[in-house]
């Protein structure tokens, strides 16, 4: 099959003003446009990067998010944790008071009185329970105090991975963000950059799905002319793997967040590729893309930075990147 008329012309202009920046910007290159093969495989290899970048950026970004999460559950429990040491605490300091003032366990007057040799082993029992009672308070102190500094080491390795996870994400969003500028700019240039409608109403889906497969299409073709935003989960704007996860919750399925998490947690529902069924996950080789097919040769998806959300036809470009499908 042959690439859209217009995807075609504008994939190859991107490629072209993209291929001659970089040939001017190499000492002794020659001045000469490059074969429109020659620019295709450039703009290919282009979004690829920009692709894996994004994910890597979704990745540690859900990767701080998870260690993050877990920090604050585990915190609000170290905090009912260290109520109840401190009352058990409290406990024990008045009781130790209460020794200081009146002696252990109050008067022994009791045990002296020869004529009541029953009140005797009675206050002997009691005596006996409340001994028993202080050195539980004084055990379950101890042991409250030794799994508080166990769980604050715990939080504190837990916290630490956090903010390396975030260091990360960081690092990886300066580098996406340093090419959706190239991208931006030279897009504009050329007349192609689309800014998407975050509130635009789609377009009715009215394809072959069934079930909750339908569902997530019908999802997903209302989002047809919103922005691409990497790291996007809408509702305004989405990235490729955040409108497939969108898509699928709207039908009660919970997909990972990034591509390669999808991918992996379809491991056992793979299906072939002459075998697609509308609402199955597309992937592409690298995994740094993917997208919903929609049946009749058609894919939904979120492209690129520039452009929109959209539903394309799987022709010989997308067949020749796509490395398998998954099956939610």
């Amino acid at each position: 099959m042959v690439v859209a008329a217009a995807t075609w012309r504008g994939r190859t202009a991107a490629a072209l003003a993209l291929a001659s920046v970089a040939l001017a910007a190499t000492p002794g290159a020659a001045l000469a446009d490059p074969s429109p093969a020659q620019a295709r495989a450039r703009l290919v290899k282009l979004n690829e990067q920009a692709d894996q970048l994004v994910e890597r950026y979704n990745r540690a970004t859900e990767t701080y998010k998870t260690a993050k999460k877990k920090y604050d559950a585990l915190n609000a429990e170290l905090k009912g944790k260290d109520a109840r040491a401190d009352d058990l605490r409290r406990d024990l300091v008045t009781l130790a008071v209460n020794d200081y003032q009146f002696g252990p366990f109050g008067s022994w007057a009791p045990l002296t009185a020869p004529d009541n040799p029953g009140a005797v082993l009675g206050t002997m029992a009691s005596l006996d329970e409340m001994a028993r009672a202080r050195a539980a308070k004084a055990r379950a102190y101890e042991a409250a105090i030794k799994e508080l500094r166990d769980r604050h080491g715990e939080a504190k390795a837990i916290l630490a991975a956090a903010e390396a996870a975030r260091r990360k994400a960081r690092t990886e969003q300066a580098k996406v963000d340093k090419m959706v500028t190239t991208q931006t700019r030279l897009m504009r240039r050329l007349g192609l950059f689309r800014t998407g409608d975050p509130d635009s109403p789609g377009i009715q889906y009215a394809g072959p799905a069934s079930g909750n497969a339908r569902t997530a299409l019908e999802f997903a073709f209302a989002q047809v002319g919103k922005p691409y935003r990497y790291g996007g989960t809408g509702p305004g704007s989405f990235d490729c793997s955040g409108l497939a996860q969108a898509a699928w919750r709207s039908a009660g399925v919970s997909l990972p967040r990034t591509t390669y998490d999808q991918w992996g947690w379809g491991a056992g529902r793979r299906v072939p590729m002459d075998k697609l069924e509308p609402g199955d996950l597309l992937f592409s080789k690298g995994l740094g893309h993917m997208g919903l097919y929609a049946g009749d040769g058609k894919m939904v998806h979120a492209p690129q930075t520039g452009d929109v959300v959209k539903v394309v036809d799987l022709d010989d470009y997308w067949r020749t990147r796509l490395l398998g499908a998954v099956r939610p």
